[in-house]
């Protein structure tokens, strides 16, 4: 069964957004993420900020790029979970760690941290249901 058949197939909570609104979302997201952590990097490679400031944002990238495919090849909902919890617990590191040096990544943060909060919750509550 391909994975969409294989989503489809899970019980999900009620108020789980449809799939459109989902890839939506990430592709408002990215660029955000994908400018603030750039700049991150940079910061640390011009020694303007310590190199441990950049640790959980690399940690958060490297946990939301390896979602998918524990998600929808491997089809592990508890490994998924404890990913996801991965990404949601080194976005909260990020932004404490960046914040003294540059609030305006910090906030540039928070709707990636609002919908990571959702989607944690979505995953937990689909693995939950899913046993």
């Amino acid at each position: 069964m391909d994975w969409m058949t294989w989503y489809n197939s899970l019980q999900k909570p009620s108020w789980t957004p449809a799939p459109a609104t989902i890839g939506t979302i990430w592709s408002i997201l990215y660029p955000v993420i994908i400018i603030t952590f750039v700049f991150v990097y940079v910061q640390v490679a011009r020694k303007k900020i310590p190199p441990v400031v950049a640790f959980p944002f690399t940690l958060n990238l490297v946990s939301n790029l390896v979602f998918t495919p524990i998600q929808f090849t491997l089809r592990s909902l508890t490994l998924a979970s404890i990913d996801i919890l991965i990404v949601w617990l080194s976005l909260i590191w990020a932004i404490a760690a960046i914040r003294k040096y540059h609030l305006w990544i910090a906030v540039a943060q928070v709707p990636y941290l609002i919908w990571v909060t959702i989607a944690t919750v979505l995953q937990l509550s689909i693995t939950l249901m899913n046993r």
